[in-house]
């Protein structure tokens, strides 16, 4: 299996050994655009693998913080009562670079940079970019996409 991440598509694409396409998905990744530098609430280009899978078994729109479950299940009141909470849900990819001073080590290395694959709000629009730089996607999508991919799997973003 491996991952492409297309920024100006906005869309993930998951490949299956041989290379073959087996699904699309709508993604939004980052409004400040692409960087690796931390800080730059960007999102990283180059290559990953999926260092860790967070959530299993959690229920769906189970909130995240810190890459733990908080208890909390993520609802239109809970919305309301915390507007400006970045919305980790579901479940987490949690990204590192493979290449050194690109997107690991240093002021550069993306899994120090906490970027994650991981599910969102309903209400969050796909399709366009809208996050602090992770990859967000529909839930149902990264429950399917949970299933289907194991830790080690390549990830490769591109502008």
């Amino acid at each position: 299996m491996r991952i492409d991440i297309s920024i100006a598509n906005q869309r993930l694409d998951l490949f299956d050994a041989s290379g073959k396409i087996i699904k699309h998905y709508l993604i939004s990744s980052a409004k400040k655009g692409t960087g690796q530098q931390y800080g730059s609430f960007c999102t990283p280009l180059g290559r990953h693998i999926i260092r860790a899978k967070i959530g299993d078994k959690q229920p769906v729109n189970t909130v995240f913080i810190k890459r733990r479950p908080t208890g909390e299940i993520y609802n239109a009141e809970l919305a309301k009562q915390f507007p400006k909470r970045d919305w980790i849900l579901t479940r987490i990819f949690w990204l590192s670079g493979c290449e050194p001073g690109f997107n690991r080590l240093g002021t550069v290395d993306t899994m120090r940079r906490y970027i994650y694959i991981h599910g969102s709000p309903d209400t969050a629009e796909m399709g366009k970019p809208g996050s602090i730089g992770c990859i967000r996607m529909r839930n149902n999508d990264i429950l399917e996409l949970f299933d289907r991919v194991d830790t080690g799997t390549a990830v490769n973003i591109v502008a």
